[in-house]
């Protein structure tokens, strides 16, 4: 390791088996240690920054109580598991962290034995670890099993089921709420100090899993009864003290809330109850960005900051010539709602990443966060929706899975004029496959009643947002990349375009080249370095996937032997797949080339790094279009 120096204890820590070789008086040391190591690295190698900067102290004290990995952690989300990567092995490598072939943006059960389940999308954790715990316990192993949510996670839907399921399965589930926003129970007081104190006392546990022990010994104690003596032992506990928590309603003993910075009471706490049967609960109090200025400050700017100055404090912000097309939608968004005050906003919990913070500062009352929830955004558009409101409700691709049955029969099988705009499609880069949008074409186009769309260029996402919003207009998918666009000049009129029709783009005799999508655009040159070659190419941009236009796809199977099609989705099920069918259908047998994502699962890299692996940069595309010229069919010029 590199400046031992400066990092004299962290540069020691191979394992958590070394940094249980530490006396506790040196961890507040090895703390700010690690805390000045991801500050240091996060700098040149950008990543999930405030997180996992407010989970140092709760990082140390897990892994220096339990014996991982051994004992399983299950992070949820893993934005906050930079601390937990760098000290189970990865420190050397961490520079390398969401680089191609390096270190993967999330907790990996590929990547390190440390890393006990998956960890890209969130509320995921407690049922997991619960699933963990469960099959530990039929395994008759010792092993201990902590899962670890951030406040924001226990707003998805996911996270109260796994709540729900914990009074009916047999478990010793510690769950530690990592609360770095917003108060879940009742703030740190002198009450629940003395609650805190006497619940988590060794004697008291004591004398409670004792008489506990004797009851079950002469029979007079099984689960069922355990459960009702808990409850009974809440409900008391709320008379006396004149409190109610939600999470001992769910027969789970809750504990805190603690200061998440204070680490030796954090060890002290987690040894304090690291061993107790039933369902338990540790409640932690983090700042977001601690040790860091800028980041305590505004945590939502530093939760993903890029390139930043580690001496000033200074963001290192690159601002080109034109928008992304998020500040696109952002912009339009706002337009359109001064001029038709039906239009809401929806989000969950992405206002900043996807721009609709934009409408929430002019229109506050029309503008909605609902959490780390995407069933409930799309349920709550609808029911707004049924109610007479038109709801833009926009979700990243790939969290939109989380919300296909509500798409499904709350919004679609109601024909309800909802617009769905889906931010992040296709390859996003250096997030890897949990955020990848590579699937969202194909997984809506079986749905009935819904329109399918992906603008050329920024102008047309105006339009296809204002196509939408008319009345009658139904449920519609407007589906765009992360990014930057291709114009400068993009406030065109806002007009409708005609739903279910495509545009030819140039004209060619040769070989048809069919996109969805921004690619399309992209691709021009790669068409015209195809055409120096000898390969005359016509070009069509679909603009909708459903309804497709069968006009275009009369015209290209009755003139053309060869299609090329590219999407920034998946092969299996998207336009290509469209378009191969409708061919087959109709009595048209040209040789079709189906260009996208892979069948797989694609790593993280740079956009630019995973469009060469998957084939579909420029380069890939000349060759396919030049691969018409092996054919005897067609004269080469």
């Amino acid at each position: 390791m590199e400046n031992k120096e400066k990092y004299p204890l962290l540069s020691s820590i191979d394992s958590p088996a070394d940094l249980r070789k530490l006396p506790e008086s040196e961890l507040p040391q090895l703390c700010n240690e690690l805390r000045g190591f991801i500050i240091d690295s996060l700098a040149n190698n950008p990543g999930h920054f405030a997180s996992s900067l407010g989970a140092v102290e709760l990082t140390v004290a897990l892994h220096y109580v339990f014996s991982t990995p051994k004992d399983k952690i299950v992070w949820d989300v893993g934005h906050q598991a930079y601390g937990h990567k760098i000290l189970t092995g990865r420190r050397d490598r961490f520079h390398t962290n969401r680089k191609l072939g390096g270190l993967k943006p999330f907790p990996s059960p590929e990547e390190s034995e440390y890393d006990s389940f998956i960890a890209g999308h969130a509320s995921n954790s407690i049922s997991a670890a619960l699933g963990l715990e469960t099959s530990a316990r039929l395994r008759n192993s010792d092993e201990r099993v902590v899962a670890v949510i951030g406040d924001g996670s226990m707003s998805g839907g996911l996270a109260f089921e796994g709540l729900n399921n914990l009074s009916s399965t047999p478990n010793n589930l510690l769950i530690i709420i990592n609360d770095n926003n917003m108060s879940i129970s009742n703030s740190v007081g002198g009450m629940n100090e003395l609650l805190v104190s006497i619940h988590s006392s060794k004697i008291y546990n004591k004398i409670r899993y004792s008489i506990a022990q004797f009851l079950r010994k002469i029979h007079l104690l099984n689960e069922k009864r355990a459960n009702a003596i808990i409850r009974f032992n809440n409900g008391l506990k709320s008379i006396i003290f004149r409190q109610k928590n939600f999470f001992e309603s769910m027969c789970a003993r809750y504990f805190g809330p603690v200061d998440g910075h204070d680490v030796i009471g954090l060890i002290h706490m987690l040894r304090s109850i690291k061993d107790m049967t039933g369902p338990h609960m540790l409640h932690v109090h983090t700042k977001k960005g601690k040790g860091w200025a800028p980041a305590e400050a505004n945590a939502t700017v530093w939760h993903q900051p890029g390139l930043y100055d580690v001496n000033t404090g200074e963001r290192i912000v690159t601002e080109g010539s034109t928008p992304r097309f998020q500040d696109v939608f952002g912009e339009t968004l706002v337009e359109m709602a001064k001029a038709d005050k039906r239009i809401v906003g929806v989000t969950p919990a992405m206002p900043t990443g996807c721009s609709m913070h934009k409408l929430a500062e002019v229109f506050p009352d029309r503008f909605f966060d609902v959490g780390i929830a995407e069933g409930h955004a799309v349920t709550f558009s609808s029911g707004m929706a049924k109610g007479g409101m038109l709801p833009f409700c926009n979700v990243y691709s790939s969290f939109m899975q989380r919300g296909y049955d509500n798409l499904i029969h709350d919004a679609a099988l109601q024909k309800l004029d909802i617009v769905f705009c889906l931010d992040r499609a296709g390859l996003v880069g250096e997030d890897g496959p949990t955020h990848h949008g590579s699937f969202d074409l194909a997984y809506l186009r079986p749905i009935p009643n819904l329109t399918i769309a992906s603008p050329y260029d920024e102008c047309e996402l105006r339009r296809l947002m204002y196509t939408a919003a008319q009345p009658g207009a139904g449920t519609f998918v407007i589906r765009y990349p992360r990014g930057k666009g291709s114009l400068e000049e993009w406030r065109c009129p806002l007009e409708t375009v005609e739903v279910g029709k495509g545009r030819r783009m140039k004209s060619g005799k040769d070989v048809a080249f069919i996109t969805i999508g921004p690619l399309g655009k992209v691709m021009e040159k790669a068409i015209a370095e195809a055409e120096k070659e000898g390969i005359s190419v016509a070009h069509y941009d679909m603009r909708f996937l459903k309804p497709i236009d069968e006009e275009i796809l009369d015209e290209v199977g009755k003139n053309f032997k060869y299609i090329v099609t590219l999407e920034d989705g998946t092969v299996k099920g998207g336009l290509g797949a469209a378009v191969a069918e409708y061919m087959a259908a109709n009595g048209y047998t040209p040789k079709i080339e189906i260009m996208g994502i892979p069948d797989m699962f694609v790593e993280h890299g740079t956009p630019e790094e995973l469009y060469h692996i998957c084939g579909m940069d420029r380069d890939s595309v000349v060759k396919a279009l030049l691969k018409c010229k092996q054919d005897n069919n067609i004269a080469i010029i």
